[in-house]
Order: C-alpha cells, then structure tokens, then sequence
C-alpha cells in the first residue's frame, strides 16, 4: 500500500509541504511496486486504506479557509494525522534528516511535532517502531536497532538522545535518572511569568478532575494553604511528587513571553503544570492546563488572537509551543568531555516569536527559519 503523503510539518511555512512529499513519493516507490507484486492485501491493511480514504475526502470537502495563517494550521492538523499513516521507511528517512550528532555511541535527533515516543491506544505509529529500520539505514541491513535514553511528550519538539547499545542506553538513562543531564526548554507563554526570573518548587500530583467530563490531570499538591487569613502547614500526600523547575524570560511583551525552562525534576507534565497552575502562564497551545475544570481549547485575547491571525474557534488547532532546546550530558564511555547537544526550534514556533513581537536570542536567530514565515494578511 502507497504511503500517503505528508503536508507541511510547521505553521506559516513556505516549502516545506513539496519537499516531504517529494521525499516520501521517493522513499515509498519500492514498497508500492513491491505491493502490487505480491497481489495480497490483508484485512488490516485494507481498513486502514478504507478509513485513509475516508479521511481524504472528508479533508477535500472542507471549506478551504481564505487566511493564509489557518491555512496552515489546517496543514499541520493534516500532516500529525498523516504522519501516523506513512509507511515506517518513510518515517524512519525524514527522522535520519534530522540528525544533529552521530558518533560511535549515540544518535541524537531533533523529534518532530505531533509524533510519539511509544506506543499505545489509538498510536499507529511511533519512534520505538522505527529505531529498527532507522538503526539500518545508518549503519546498513546487519545493525541492531537503536535504543531509546529518554522519552519527550508526543506535542514537544527537540533534542531526543538514542543509543546504540542497549549498555549506553542504561547509563544515559541513569544520567537522567540521578538529574546528572542539565536540560533547558524553550516555551512561548500566555501571559508573563512575574517575576521574571525565578524557581517554582512545588510537589506535583495527578488528580481525578470532576467536571463536564472526568478526566485525570496532573496538579500542584503545596505544602501549605490559607485558612482563615492565616498560612497554615498542610499534610504530605504520599502520592505527590518532588518537582522543581528553573525559570528565566528571554523575552516579552504585555501579553506573551518566551522562557527559557531547566527542570531539576522529570515528573510528568512538570513544565506545563508549573507555569500553568504556578505561575498563571500557560503555553500558548497547551489545551490540558490552560482551565482545570475542563478539556476545552485555550482561550486567547482578543490582542493575542489578532497577532496570530486566528479566530477563537481555530484557536484548538494551535499546537504545543514547548521545545526541548537543549540537553548537556556529562562524560560517559570512551568520551572524556561533556556533550552539548541543541535543537532550533520549529519554524512554526520561529513565526509564532515573530507574530506576538517575541525577540530569540541573536546567535539563534537563522535565515532559513525567518524565511520560512508569512506575514499576516
């Protein structure tokens, strides 16, 4: 079966939905000719070709919007729809292009928006499914399949470590483990951390949210709440987590900020539920912790959905503006010196800085990713 193709990966790009569908018509040429040499198809397979082309013409008969700016968002949500639908040769080549370092140890990856790490319900494909066939195309038909050092959210961007031995593997992830990786997010916020530089140490834990529809998220558990005008010293729940994060704003105006965030701890959803629940400023994109009482799309400002060329009702197709910029991991194996490893950000992160007056620090500023934006109409 012919792998779909694939529309652009970032908003406000220009370019980049011709060059993945040129490299995927490429890559998965060989497999169609293979398909149609065999003349079997099983029942898997011709659902998932039913319900692929279902899908199409669902997509073909929607309006086509006449902004530019959600135009584009339409592009991403097709493209983290397709992207589960692409032959896993066609996902393990894209991810080989976005290789930032190799050596005889590790792979490290720039991890695309909307993929995830594992596998689970209604996961049709992941990054653990392609390491074998990824671990092949870098070091040929006999190599042993990658191995996973840590994992990122299915909606983050950036720097993913792989190992080549399952050895490596356990001690990058013992790195982590013991907080020896020094780790550094970027994340475009709704509203502006005060102050603006800071460290919130407050234990997390999930929760069961009782509203229109229950759902489980994850919460601050402070030690302390105010009775009676007064601070009063609460019980530990055992349940609760440790989490401290670090946090610094590179940049802002009166309604966003861009914030440079180092996690000391890795519970789930630390980030997003610090700066949501802690410090009232939650990513632009994320529609979980923007409201505790319900899953509903972030509502924005008028200012903010004026700057992004946006309507509130296009405002859930907004994706996730949390990139793992940066990790330091320390000497390991054969390598005497620490390894920096950096990501840039999407391009569709680069143009939402741009959109909202957001400045990025000059030596990460680059030509192609400004290139890639279009000016609001």
């Amino acid at each position: 079966m012919a792998a779909p193709s694939c529309s652009a990966p970032g908003l406000w790009v220009r370019g980049s939905r011709q060059r993945l569908e040129s490299l995927f018509s490429l890559v998965s040429k060989p497999f169609c000719s293979a398909a149609a040499a065999s003349g079997t198809v099983s029942a898997q397979r011709l659902a998932e070709k039913l319900r692929a082309q279902k899908q199409e013409q669902k997509t073909k008969n929607q309006p086509v919007p006449t902004s530019p700016v959600q135009r584009r968002v339409q592009e991403l949500v097709r493209f983290t729809q397709q992207l589960q639908r692409v032959h896993p040769n066609v996902l393990a080549k894209a991810l080989s292009r976005g290789i930032v370092h190799q050596d005889m140890d590790l792979v490290v990856i720039n991890k695309p928006y909307g993929l995830p790490v594992h596998g689970g319900p209604g996961v049709q494909l992941c990054i653990s499914d392609v390491l074998p066939i990824l671990a092949k195309m870098l070091h040929g038909h006999k190599a042993e399949p990658l191995h996973l050092c840590h994992r990122l959210d299915k909606e983050t961007t950036g720097v993913m470590v792989l190992a080549w031995e399952k050895e490596v593997a356990h001690q990058v992830q013992e790195l982590f483990r013991t907080r020896q990786v020094a780790k550094k997010y970027w994340a475009i916020t709704v509203r502006v951390p005060v102050p603006p530089a800071g460290v919130v140490d407050i234990p997390i834990i999930e929760k069961e949210v009782q509203g229109q529809q229950q759902h489980y998220k994850m919460t601050l558990s402070p030690g302390y709440r105010m009775e009676d005008g007064k601070m009063v010293r609460t019980r530990r729940d055992r349940n609760a987590h440790t989490a401290v994060t670090q946090y610094q704003v590179l940049s802002s105006t009166l309604s966003s900020a861009l914030v440079e965030l180092q996690p000391i701890t890795g519970v789930k959803h630390q980030l997003r539920v610090h700066l949501s629940f802690g410090l009232d400023c939650p990513i632009l994109g994320d529609h979980k912790y923007s409201d505790w009482n319900k899953l509903a799309p972030q509502k924005l400002s008028l200012g903010t959905l004026k700057k992004l060329g946006l309507q509130q009702a296009k405002a859930r197709h907004i994706p996730l503006h949390l990139h793992a910029r940066q990790l330091i991991l320390p000497s390991l194996g054969s390598r005497k010196e620490e390894l920096n490893l950096v990501c840039k950000p999407p391009r569709y992160f680069v143009c939402s800085l741009r959109r909202l007056d957001l400045g990025m620090p000059s030596h990460d500023q680059n030509g192609d990713d400004e290139a890639g934006c279009v000016k609001a109409q």
